[in-house]
């Protein structure tokens, strides 16, 4: 059985971007790229990642009913309409139906009797999935980075707990502004001249606050001294690429098909979810193992993995 390699802390000096760059051209950038790759296979990064998926689809639809029910209690009809029109683009007929009907949910909450309790109890289960979620991106970068061990309990789930609140979020602000940012023009009424402008400036808004994310991640997710923010750079934007490749491929095959609604029946909204956080998952994890074997590279570390014996 292989596992990643361990990969050196450097404590003399503080790795930056130019050392990152010098590092990649001695290195060359096919042989980093597939030794990458196998550095995220030897941390089994897939398994790692439909682990992420799934408690992330968990933060997402009790967050979704949350949000939604608050607005709808405070009576702010456009925010409603801007999210269910955003709904609409980004997971058109049946593979939006899941997020959908948390949206109706939330909404019908918020204007009972208990839609207060409703409301704080899916606030609650998104930050507990949230935290979860963010402690499953530890353990994953632990093992990409060859650390068995993750942090003490405590110190785990309170790092888990702030990353929730600092990356997931500019994570969805990212995602809500790439994917849905015309249904938020459209909703939000706003001038012509002002449509023209966010029509250009979502996307360098957008594609900054998920590279601000993956950075964030990067940085404070492994139990491990980090270099500088720069150096981590070159991984963060491996991710944000891979992850708006993913999605573009995502959305062609949803449109290319045409009956995914109809091969998956009742159920298509969850697998259109799952798929969604899957690969932004592995975008995640495979982006970190770029950055990882970077510093191992760097650190005269030949291979991305080595066999490890099992007592039978």
């Amino acid at each position: 059985m292989t596992t990643a390699s361990s990969v050196p802390v450097t404590r003399e000096e503080e790795l930056e971007g130019d050392e990152a760059l010098e590092t990649l051209r001695r290195t060359g950038r096919r042989r980093l790229v597939l030794d990458a790759v196998a550095r995220f296979r030897a941390a089994d990064g897939f398994s790692h990642s439909r682990a992420l998926a799934y408690q992330v689809t968990l933060t997402l639809l009790p967050a979704l009913i949350a949000i939604v029910g608050l607005a709808a209690a405070l009576e702010i009809e456009t925010f409603t309409r801007v999210v269910r029109e955003t709904i609409e683009q980004v997971a058109p007929g049946a593979v939006g139906e899941l997020f959908t009907d948390a949206l109706r949910q939330g909404t019908s909450a918020a204007r009972q009797e208990s839609g207060e309790t409703a409301l704080a109890g899916g606030a609650i289960a998104a930050a507990i999935a949230g935290t979860t979620a963010m402690a499953q991106v530890e353990r994953g970068a632990n093992r990409i980075y060859g650390t068995e061990r993750d942090r003490p309990f405590l110190r785990k789930y309170l790092t888990a707990a702030v990353l929730a609140a600092t990356a997931g979020s500019l994570a969805l602000l990212s995602f809500a502004i790439l994917v849905g940012g015309s249904a938020i023009r459209d909703s939000a009424g706003w001038g012509e001249s002002f449509n023209d402008v966010w029509a250009i400036v979502r996307w360098p808004v957008g594609i900054a606050l998920a590279v601000a994310s993956i950075a964030l991640l990067f940085e404070h997710a492994p139990r491990r001294r980090q270099p500088e923010p720069s150096w981590l750079a070159f991984g963060a934007a491996t991710s944000a690429l891979l992850w708006l490749c993913f999605m573009a491929v995502l959305v062609v095959y949803v449109e290319a098909t045409g009956n995914f609604g109809a091969t998956y029946g009742p159920i298509a909204g969850t697998i259109g979810v799952l798929l969604w956080t899957f690969l932004s998952a592995v975008a995640l994890f495979l982006g970190l193992a770029f950055a990882a074997q970077l510093e191992a590279a760097r650190a005269g570390v030949e291979h991305p993995a080595v066999e490890r014996e099992e007592n039978l």
